[in-house]
């Protein structure tokens, strides 16, 4: 049997969570050595297999399948595909940076103080968090993905409850109610869409006789597999609530701004960079595949919802006076840009799609740690509290000033190739729908630009001016992302070639070509 990578990837950070928990607790700088290289060992396995993956190839390689509820059909499924791979990289390729980001966040508030962070509790559960999202990309199998799904809110529960952010402006009760209002709020949202998920996972075992994406793949193309238009709808809605949730599109996005405006900076850009990909990448893997004709249905809807939450989003972050809470709303924008590209239907808008799910976990991951540095200087989340950041710390200014453009999507950043295919493939197919995203554009260089205005330039304000300039650690952070925005924003290539095959299997399983340009006949 062949050796099974895709098993060790994930498994690496779970059994890495567990050693990292057992750490004796006087020994918290061990804990942390523990858990960077663990995740930087699992990211050697992840670049193992983004190199073995062949985009001409299979659709789901480097297989795995395991019997394991057998009197129910369920098995332990696993394979990848070209966005399951990028997915799977970017996960990786994050967590070492969380980690590092982290690194004082669960520290003892004082020293010798009976008042105890957990800090080896706070980075086994960001190494959970991985694991179960690598396993989620790569599940074959629906019930498999279901219980991953539903298991990684038990590691964010409590990592935005139980480690929040100490910039908070009130009092230590007051933080205290704040964080575990955000953690229920999270929890509650999610177990919702969760619970429906659960009964049309059951109804889609009812109809077809199985869970495994591959057999029932094989029932529809053969015809075997008579699902009524009805029951089709019904069950896409199922899943398309929960993954809405989880992305989060509008109106079911309220939870988001609460939990990364209390959560650590860290735990913020493990929501949003990496946990809640897994709502949009489920969109494209189980309702476009398993429900194509549902999917098309409801696609004038869906395309609405993107609209609004692109354009909502955006407003409400130019009028933030929270630094956090302005990223989580532009981020509600972004996700409203990757649901306009996977259901505009056309393969630039889905290829589009998935590299912005790549690239705005990279841009929000470099924006949000290093305004995260920048609030654990002043010890404020306020945008008022800051001016003329610039004068006293050129790098944190530059480096937040790259992050920004890069959220704005700057031409020559890696989020510019995602919105620019995402509103390419808009536009051919729902030329209104086109017009009405480019808003979001010009409203997020608004509130990128303002808040850069408002924090970096300007006379320096009191309590600033003997800010420290970025530390090695924080170098560490950010420039190996700002330089892979950059490597990724002029050469693209490396994403492009290994997902547009998948783009194309997609579109397949949809029964839908791209439109043709009308040209008109030379005269």
């Amino acid at each position: 049997m062949s050796f099974p990578l895709l098993t060790a990837t994930a498994a690496l950070p779970a059994i890495g969570a567990i050693a990292t928990a057992a750490v004796p607790a006087a020994r918290r700088t061990a804990a942390k050595w523990l858990a960077l290289v663990v995740s930087l060992a699992t990211l050697v396995l992840a670049g193992i297999v983004f190199a073995r993956f062949e985009p001409g190839g299979d659709r789901y390689q480097i297989t795995e399948s395991h019997a394991w509820i057998a009197d129910f059909g369920v098995r332990y499924e696993l394979g990848v595909d070209g966005i399951g791979v990028a997915l799977l990289a970017l996960t990786a390729l994050l967590i070492p940076f969380v980690i590092l980001a982290g690194w004082h966040d669960a520290d003892p508030l004082e020293t010798n103080s009976s008042r105890w962070r957990p800090t080896q509790g706070f980075f086994a559960l960001i190494l959970m968090v991985e694991a179960m999202v690598i396993l989620s990309f790569v599940a074959t199998d629906v019930f498999l993905f279901y219980i991953l799904f539903e298991a990684m809110l038990i590691p964010m529960y409590f990592l935005i409850g139980g480690f929040g952010d100490r910039a908070h402006s009130g009092s230590d009760e007051n933080a205290a109610a704040q964080r575990s209002y955000a953690a229920v709020k999270f929890l509650l949202y999610n177990l919702a869409g969760g619970l429906i998920m659960l009964a049309a996972v059951i109804g889609l075992y009812v109809v077809a006789g199985s869970f495994s994406l591959s057999e029932i793949a094989e029932a529809r193309a053969n015809g075997s597999l008579d699902m009524a238009t009805s029951t089709e709808r019904w069950l896409f809605l199922g899943f398309f609530f929960a993954f809405a949730v989880k992305a989060p599109l509008w109106p079911l996005h309220t939870w988001l701004p609460n939990a990364m405006g209390e959560a650590t900076t860290p735990v913020a850009v493990l929501i949003t960079a990496v946990v809640d990909k897994v709502g949009t990448f489920a969109m494209l893997r189980f309702c476009l595949q398993l429900f194509p004709e549902a999917s098309k249905w409801a696609t004038p809807v869906i395309l609405v919802l993107a609209l609004i939450s692109i354009v909502y989003g955006a407003l409400l972050a130019v009028g933030q006076r929270d630094i956090k809470r302005l990223i989580a709303y532009a981020s509600i924008s972004h996700f409203g840009f990757i649901v306009l590209g996977i259901f505009a239907m056309t393969s630039q808008g889905q290829s589009g799609a998935t590299l912005y799910m790549v690239n705005h976990g990279i841009s929000t991951a470099a924006l949000m740690l290093v305004a995260g540095f920048l609030i654990t200087r002043r010890g404020s989340r306020l945008i008022a509290d800051y001016g003329g950041v610039q004068k006293v710390a050129p790098l944190l200014a530059g480096t937040f000033l790259i992050g920004g453009l890069a959220t704005l999507s700057l031409p020559g950043l890696a989020p510019f190739v995602s919105e620019f295919l995402v509103l390419v493939g808009a536009f051919s197919a729902y030329p209104v729908a086109g017009i009405i995203a480019t808003v979001g554009i010009v409203l997020a260089a608004l509130y990128v630009l303002v808040l850069y205005q408002r924090t970096m330039t300007g006379p320096v304000r009191e309590g600033i001016g003997g800010m420290p300039d970025l530390k090695v650690r924080e170098l560490a952070v950010a420039l190996p992302l700002i330089a892979l925005l950059i490597f990724l924003g002029v050469f693209p290539k490396p994403l492009t070639e290994v997902v547009n095959p998948a783009v194309q299997h997609t579109m397949h399983d949809v029964q839908k070509k791209d439109p043709q340009p009308e040209v008109e006949a030379a005269k």
